[in-house]
């Protein structure tokens, strides 16, 4: 929006340009949009352009600081990266919380009750009284979360998980016990250092879909391709 004002756009082009929430204030937008730009205004937009490069530039050679220290640890950060909704940068973050090494925790519950996963146990008659989160590590509790909202929009498990748990308990509630599942699902795949496997995805689909093109290319640099008849 901001390269859009200084190129002299018009206000419906640079709200057409609005994601996510602004996206439902498009008339809103249009009448903040639609003004003249004065030289004040022009000096301001380049500043704010300016601050945003040099943040974007920071966080480029910070990420690929943060990739190239997972080298010692390369099969478990990738092995994270086949969970939905969890990309390598968020793979290093949760190795960095919790290593390696699952040993340490002896169960999924035991990490999970670590991170503050657990809700404490105070019930009485068979009723709850409280069903708080324990408090735990506050750096993976919120890194959980902002993958569980990730997962809880992809074609997976985590997805049904989550629309069948806001229904009941609502959505914030949903949140907290699809990362739970997501922290305990990183403890079963690192303990047995295998890939995650949904039962909702079609892998084989998946892989004809990404490679068809190579082969059809190689098929026809070979002179299999169309089939003779």
């Amino acid at each position: 929006m901001l390269d859009g004002l200084l190129q002299g756009k018009s206000a419906q082009e640079l709200a057409g340009l609005a994601r996510r929430r602004l996206k439902h204030k498009h008339q809103a937008l249009i009448d903040a949009l639609d003004c003249e730009l004065s030289a004040r205004h022009r000096l301001l937009i380049d500043m704010a352009r300016e601050h945003i490069a040099y943040l974007e530039h920071q966080l480029a050679e910070l990420d690929a600081y943060l990739i190239a220290a997972m080298k010692p640890y390369d099969w478990g950060w990738r092995l994270l990266q086949t969970l939905p909704g969890v990309d390598q940068i968020s793979a290093a973050q949760i190795l960095i919380e919790t290593g390696l090494d699952m040993q340490q925790f002896g169960s999924a519950h035991r990490l999970a009750s670590w991170a503050g996963f657990c809700p404490g146990n105070n019930e009485s008659a068979g009723k709850r009284k409280s069903g708080k989160t324990r408090h735990g590590s506050p750096m993976l509790r919120r890194l959980l979360c902002e993958l569980a909202h990730a997962a809880s929009k992809t074609k997976s498990l985590f997805k049904a998980k989550y629309e069948s748990l806001a229904v009941r308990r609502g959505g914030k509630r949903a949140i907290v016990a699809l990362a739970h599942k997501l922290l305990r699902t990183v403890f079963i795949l690192l303990s047995r250092r295998v890939p995650y496997r949904d039962a909702t995805i079609d892998y084989e689909a998946m892989s004809v879909a990404r490679n068809a093109p190579r082969w059809i290319h190689a098929l026809k640099k070979y002179g299999y391709w169309p089939a003779p008849a």
